[in-house]
């Protein structure tokens, strides 16, 4: 018993390290991809073009000194950025790179992610409260209120995918896109899913609870040091883990587009998709203006669910009609 966990413990951290290192190479990337989509160079001082930048900026949050409000809840204060990214992290056991390739093959493994999303409100709305600050609180709140909103039509977009394929877990969502990627037959839906997965991630242009014009810095305002480093972190593993669930859902995960790709099937094929979708997210970033609050929550509401809600009865009376659930 002791080497099966032994044994568990290290196959999850083969997959957490790449992540981290992916989360460091992320950071590069969009501050490459922003500064030439704005006419600028971006990093290039530390390293071959500016690659060893986030070795940098990491060295330089581990030594800056951790600063705790006098009025704060120090447990809870301290344990908010632990709980938001253990959370983002606990996702990508689920993540199949290949068939066979995955940690843990839960047969309710869409149902996990949705849970396991649902309890990262949490790390938020801690961090807002426990820093005893009206900005940092003010910025959890929002945050609270627009993860719980989008997290409604993910997850009846999730049940409209989840209709012809019969099953929750991962694996069985990518063989059945053998023959024809569902973002053809679902493209409706897929635009739906990927803009509610930006507002879910509060990514630019949804990025309300970190308004530095109105709330500073949002609900991790009061945070310095590792504390910052953490959510920051878990922030953008949650980007790549989105991009993932895109992949899986949508583009058929690690199967290739064309036969005559097939020798690459498998963890090249899916990194590639992932690679699209986080270049979607730092593009979006870098040409859209920010929504008002009000506008982010009408959209959410009253446009988003009730247009997956049409959708979902659409799929299914098309697919009860055709024979097909």
């Amino acid at each position: 018993m002791n080497l099966f966990f032994i044994i568990n413990i290290l196959q999850y951290f083969i997959i957490i390290i790449p992540v981290l290192l992916s989360v460091a190479i992320f950071t590069v990337f969009e501050r490459k991809v922003i500064g030439y989509t704005q006419y600028r160079q971006g990093p290039i001082r530390v390293g071959f073009l500016g690659l060893l930048q986030p070795i940098a900026d990491g060295l330089k949050l581990l030594i800056k000194e951790p600063i705790t409000p006098i009025n704060s809840n120090f447990l809870m204060f301290t344990s908010a950025p632990i709980i938001t990214l253990l959370l983002s992290l606990i996702n990508w056991s689920l993540i199949p790179f290949d068939y066979g390739s995955v940690l843990s093959d839960l047969n309710l493994g869409i149902l996990f992610i949705l849970g396991i999303s649902s309890l990262g409100v949490y790390g938020v709305i801690i961090a807002g409260w426990s820093s005893n600050s009206k900005y940092a609180f003010l910025g959890a709140l929002r945050s609270a209120a627009q993860m719980i909103s989008y997290e409604v039509s993910i997850g009846i977009i999730l049940i409209t995918i989840l209709l012809p394929v019969g099953s929750l877990n991962l694996t069985d969502i990518v063989l059945a896109q053998k023959d024809i990627w569902f973002i053809i037959p679902f493209f409706p839906i897929f635009i739906l899913f990927f803009i509610s997965s930006i507002a879910e991630t509060n990514r630019h242009p949804f990025d309300l609870p970190e308004a530095e014009a109105e709330l500073v810095s949002g609900y991790n305002v009061e945070y310095s040091s590792v504390g910052f480093a953490f959510f920051f972190i878990g922030e953008y593993a949650n980007i790549i883990f989105m991009s993932a669930l895109n992949s899986i859902l949508f583009l058929g995960g690690w199967l290739s587009p064309f036969y005559l790709f097939d020798f690459l099937e498998g963890p090249v094929i899916f990194s590639i998709k992932i690679l699209i979708f986080i270049f979607i997210f730092i593009f979006v970033r870098a040409i859209l203006p920010r929504y008002r609050y009000d506008q982010l929550m009408s959209l959410g509401w009253k446009v988003f669910l009730p247009l997956s809600l049409g959708f979902f009865i659409f799929y299914y009376g098309f697919l009860l009609s055709l024979n097909i659930l």
